[in-house]
Formats: C-alpha cells, sequence, structure tokens
C-alpha cells in the first residue's frame, strides 16, 4: 500500500515532462513554405491594426494592441521556425550548387523576422513576406 502511492507518486513528479516541439525528424518530406508566408502576412495585418489603434487610449484599444502585439510576435516566431526547418531539413548541397545565395536568404529573411517582432514597422513586415516568397519560389523549383 505504502509503496504502491510512492510509486504513484513518483509517477507523476516524472510525467511532468517539459513539451518537446519539432516538424519532423524522420524525415516525413512534407514541407511546405506558405505556412511561412501565410504567418508573415499575419504580421502585416497584425501590425496594420497597432498602427490604427496607436493613438486610442481606450481600455479596449489597449487591450486589442496587446493582443495584436502578441499575435504578430507568435507569428514572426513561427514563420521564423517555419523557414529554418526548411532551411535544415529540406535543402541539401545540391540545392545550393543552384542556389548559392539561397543561406544569405535565409539568414536576411530570419533577421527581418526579428525586426517584424521587436518593433512595429510595415516595411520590414512586409519585407519579410516577401524574402519568404522569394525562399518560396526557390523551394518550389527544386521540388520540380
Amino acid at each position: 500500500m505504502i509503496f504502491s502511492r510512492y510509486l504513484t507518486k513518483l509517477m507523476n513528479k516524472l510525467s511532468i515532462l517539459d513539451k518537446a516541439y519539432a516538424h519532423c525528424d524522420i524525415p516525413c518530406g512534407i514541407y511546405d513554405p506558405n505556412d511561412a508566408i501565410q504567418a508573415a502576412q499575419t504580421c502585416i495585418r497584425m501590425t496594420e491594426l497597432i498602427l490604427e489603434k496607436q493613438n486610442d487610449d481606450s481600455l479596449s484599444a489597449k487591450n486589442s494592441l496587446s493582443r495584436y502585439i502578441t499575435v504578430k510576435e507568435t507569428h514572426a516566431k513561427k514563420a521564423k521556425d517555419d523557414i529554418l526547418i526548411i532551411w535544415t531539413d529540406y535543402f541539401k548541397d545540391n540545392h545550393l550548387e543552384e542556389y548559392p545565395d539561397l543561406h544569405e536568404k535565409v539568414w536576411k529573411a530570419c533577421q527581418l523576422g526579428s525586426q517584424v517582432k521587436q518593433n512595429v514597422d510595415m516595411e520590414k513586415a512586409k519585407q519579410f513576406k516577401a524574402s519568404l516568397e522569394e525562399i518560396g519560389e526557390i523551394f518550389w523549383e527544386t521540388k520540380k
């Protein structure tokens, strides 16, 4: 009886683990840059909404601003994560031979993603999406 309670407590403690997130390390072969592009489009929309509410001091506007900022930051991170998975798990040496500036494009896209997270800058948000679209075009060309 005592051992049973001890074992139950131990099992409960061991089952409280942090979650691990990953696309797939098999690799499954299922990659799509459109998820990153859609997340970047969300950043553009949230930036629009933030700019619309920035001078409104009402409690409702402050609540909305907080939510818009959170969504913008979350989606900028998602877009970066999605494109990094494609960069690290999908693209291979033969792709880099064909597109030698691919590393630079991904690096600059991720830098833009960080700027989008940290600031309210419509131009950077649009550049972020455009850079992801460019990487997406390269991705789809390699799938032909």
